[in-house]
This record gives C-alpha cells, sequence and structure tokens, in this order.
C-alpha cells in the first residue's frame, strides 16, 4: 500500500543572517590615499624588502640578524593584518575596542622595536662578518631606518586621532 510523505522545509536564519552582513561588507577605498594609508603601504613595502633581503643570507649564524628578522616579520604580519581592518572598516563593526588606543600602542610599539632593530641591523653590518652577505644586509639596513620613519610618522597621526578622541 502506498505510504503518504509529507516534507516540511523551514527556513534558517543563519542564511538571511549571511547576506544581510556579506551585503554590509565595506570597502574603504578612500583610506589608501590618507597619509597613515600611504604609510601603512610603505611600511608593508619596504618591511617586506627587510625581512626578504635578510632571509635570503645565512643570518640564522648571526643572532643580531635573528633579531632583526623577528621584528621584521611580526610587524609585517601585524600590518597587512591592521591594513586589512581598516580597508574593510572592521573597526566599525567592533566598537567595544578602542581602536585609537589599539593603533597608538601598536604604532609606537613598531617605532621602538624597529628602531632598535635598524640599530642592531647597521651595526651588525661589517665586511669582515661575511663578504657575500654585505650587500643586502647593509640594504636591509638602509630600509630598516625607512620602515622606522613611517612608523614614527603613523605613531604620530595615532597620537593625534588618539589625542582628539579622548577630549571629547
Amino acid at each position: 500500500r502506498p505510504r503518504s510523505h509529507t516534507v516540511t522545509t523551514t527556513s534558517s536564519s543563519f542564511t538571511a543572517n549571511l547576506s544581510a552582513s556579506s551585503s554590509t561588507l565595506a570597502y574603504d577605498r578612500e583610506f589608501l590615499r590618507t597619509v597613515p594609508g600611504l604609510l601603512m603601504v610603505t611600511e608593508i613595502v619596504l618591511g617586506l624588502l627587510v625581512w626578504t633581503l635578510i632571509a635570503g643570507t645565512e643570518y640564522f649564524l648571526y643572532p643580531a640578524f635573528g633579531w632583526v628578522m623577528f621584528v621584521a616579520v611580526f610587524y609585517w604580519v601585524l600590518t597587512v593584518f591592521f591594513l586589512i581592518i581598516y580597508m574593510t572598516m572592521t573597526y566599525t563593526r567592533i566598537p567595544q575596542v578602542p581602536w585609537t588606543m589599539v593603533g597608538l600602542c601598536f604604532n609606537g610599539s613598531a617605532f621602538i622595536l624597529y628602531l632598535i632593530a635598524a640599530i642592531v641591523d647597521a651595526s651588525s653590518v661589517t665586511k669582515d662578518l661575511d663578504n657575500h652577505n654585505y650587500n643586502s644586509w647593509a640594504a636591509s639596513s638602509f630600509f630598516a631606518f625607512v620602515v622606522t620613519s613611517c612608523y614614527a610618522g603613523n605613531t604620530y597621526f595615532s597620537f593625534i586621532s588618539w589625542r582628539s578622541r579622548t577630549l571629547q
């Protein structure tokens, strides 16, 4: 004898929320036209140069260059992360985080640690150490100081932003 089959369909709130949240995904192109945005892109490009110039050598034989590699790679990854946060305007969706303070702490620590790393890098570069790696290490030292100045600029702009928020 034939059985009757009842099919029940339900609508999931997950798909409705997914489509609603993906339609509100923002992209801020204007951020790259600001001075902090340009500095951040410069930090990413030149920071990549710093750690690739060192990574192409036998840096692991010299602890000083290991420190420079740590700082360069650590802040390169975090800067890419923050660029994505600013470009997608994720900071507007997480208002519980004090983003101006986070930016100030990030840029300030990057400036200080990159300055130390650049000084260590520059003081470790000698022709006596390893002649065939000299040019890479010297170039990485130069670019480390340039990246340091970019982080100093972003620290200044982060301080101005933080200061204007705390005075309100």
